[in-house]
């Protein structure tokens, strides 16, 4: 332990420049590794609905401050957040996909908004075409239930406009790249060979000069 918490210097920096070969045999096993488990276990699939939402901030207050623009738009963005995680809204989304509302809440579904503009809908699944079928699905439940709310007493704020703008001829990507188990793969091999350089590698040669000093000892008597 007292190896570990040492500070550095200059003999570690220059022990990990010459294991320079171990570094790239690791950092290409690393590479190897995360290869084989994202082919083997592949992650899911992700597909993306868009729905764009205008909130009208002229039209609703053409002469306010910037300040209440802000809480407007977060009041609304708040209540339109809400309705996209309805039950009403999310049932629609389990039905007839053998997938219970807890699920889709617990991370199969994603909602990415910026408040206004394109509210994305996201969805994960093993299989590319259920993916792209929920996002669809629940991108065009969203727009229908918030629409039905707009103007309405306690509801949403009239000049509120939403518009579907994709959710036909989706597409679906795996939600993690390759490219990111490469990268992470050989960042943590490479983590583990610099351990192995500086501290497991360290240890024999600590051993044989506590030996040579040992012998030296014994010669002097």
């Amino acid at each position: 332990m007292k190896n570990i918490f040492s500070p550095p210097s200059i003999e570690d920096f220059t022990r990990l420049l010459k294991a320079w070969r171990f570094w790239i045999l690791a950092a290409f096993v690393g590479a190897l590794i995360s290869t084989a488990l994202y082919y083997i276990a592949p992650p899911p699939y992700r597909a993306r609905a868009t729905v764009n939402v205008d909130f009208n901030l002229e039209e609703a207050f053409p002469q306010d401050t910037d300040r209440q623009h802000f809480y407007y738009l977060e009041r609304e963005s708040r209540k339109l957040e809400e309705i996209a995680w309805s039950d009403e809204v999310i049932q629609i989304v389990a039905k007839n996909h053998n997938i219970s509302v807890e699920e889709l809440r617990s991370g199969k579904l994603t909602l990415s908004q910026p408040a206004e503009a394109g509210w994305h809908f996201y969805a994960d699944d093993a299989n590319n075409q259920k993916a792209i079928e929920l996002a669809s699905v629940w991108a065009m439940a969203f727009t229908e239930s918030a629409s039905a709310q707009i103007g309405a007493q306690d509801g949403l704020n009239s000049f509120i406009k939403l518009d579907v703008t994709q959710v036909e001829n989706l597409t679906a990507k795996r939600n993690v790249s390759l490219s990111t188990y490469l990268i992470t793969g050989v960042l943590i091999s490479m983590m583990f060979s610099a351990f192995l350089v500086l501290f497991y590698a360290k240890q024999p040669e600590l051993k044989k000069t506590a030996n040579i000093k040992t012998k030296k000892a014994t010669k002097k008597k």
